[in-house]
Formats: C-alpha cells, sequence, structure tokens
C-alpha cells in the first residue's frame, strides 16, 4: 500500500459555512491514515466572480492517503454531495467545495483531474491556509509555497478560527 501526502481545499458559503467545514473535516479524517490530519485556521475570503453571493469560509486540510488520485478525488465529491452541494453555476454559492490542491509531487493531467489545482499559485485564500499547515512546502514546480505569498494576499483574509 504506497501513501502518499495530500492537500485538499475546503470552501463553503452556504448553510453555516464554518459548521460544512466542521463536518468535511470530520469526513476526512476517515480517508486519512491515522493521525495524519492537519488543518488550517479557517479564514473568511470574497467571492471570486461576478455572481453576488455570501462571503466565503476556506482552510486547508493535510493528510497522508492510501487512495489513488481519482479514488480521492471520487471520495471528495461524495463528501461534497452528502452536504447538498450543487454544481448550477462557475464560481456559485456551494455549500462545501473540496478541491484537490496536490498529491504528493506528482502531475497529474487526465480529464477529470488536473494536479497541482490549476488555480493555487494565484488564491489567496488557498495560499495562505496551506502555510498555515505546511509552511516550508515546495510545489512540485520547485517553487516554495512562501515565496507565492504577498503581503496583499494575506491582508485580503480574515481568520475566523485558529485551528493550526
Amino acid at each position: 500500500m504506497q501513501a502518499t501526502q495530500v492537500y485538499v481545499a475546503l470552501g463553503a458559503n452556504l448553510a453555516n459555512p464554518t459548521q460544512q467545514l466542521d463536518d468535511a473535516v470530520d469526513a476526512l479524517k476517515r480517508l486519512a491514515l491515522d493521525g495524519s490530519l492537519s488543518v488550517s485556521s479557517y479564514y473568511r475570503s470574497k467571492p471570486m466572480g461576478d455572481v453576488v453571493q455570501p462571503d466565503y469560509v476556506n482552510a486547508v486540510a493535510g493528510f497522508i492517503t492510501s487512495l489513488q488520485p481519482v479514488e480521492l478525488l471520487d471520495a471528495l465529491q461524495a463528501i461534497e454531495q452528502q452536504h447538498g452541494r450543487v454544481r448550477l453555476e462557475h464560481w456559485g454559492p456551494r455549500t462545501l467545495d473540496l478541491d484537490l490542491l496536490l498529491y504528493g509531487q506528482q502531475h497529474i493531467n487526465e480529464p477529470r483531474l488536473t494536479v497541482p489545482h490549476y488555480g493555487m499559485k494565484q488564491r489567496s485564500f488557498v495560499l495562505v491556509p496551506l502555510a498555515d499547515i505546511a509552511p516550508t512546502l515546495t510545489l512540485p514546480c520547485n517553487t516554495s509555497l512562501e515565496s507565492l505569498i504577498s503581503v496583499a494576499m494575506r491582508d485580503e483574509l480574515q481568520k475566523l478560527i485558529d485551528l493550526s
């Protein structure tokens, strides 16, 4: 059994977002090898795009899993569906969004899955929480995580709950 360190972004802005993230973290524990789950602080962020909607609550979880990449994707999507996720519009409001950011140091480009996650390098609501739990992380492109985070990115977010 091959075990791999993975990082998953969590986001929600409907139906009590903080509770949605708490419940998602509990579900992620079942995908993680015992004792390997770490979770960032929770942050409030402004929504992306032009859709009028509430602010998001975001976090990042890291854990070691024995699931293969597509198996993990399926498990993450099942958790989203259990939380009432409906995909109505791009960057629209959601009860829960779980994005596989990194799967070890692998580059994956399949029809259903791109890893590293395509937008992670530009998103403060991903990079700042990821740095909470993996401050010395180097991405598969050999770029240090810390080098991607600007003061402005840190200023965009409001820390809500400190779990780190």
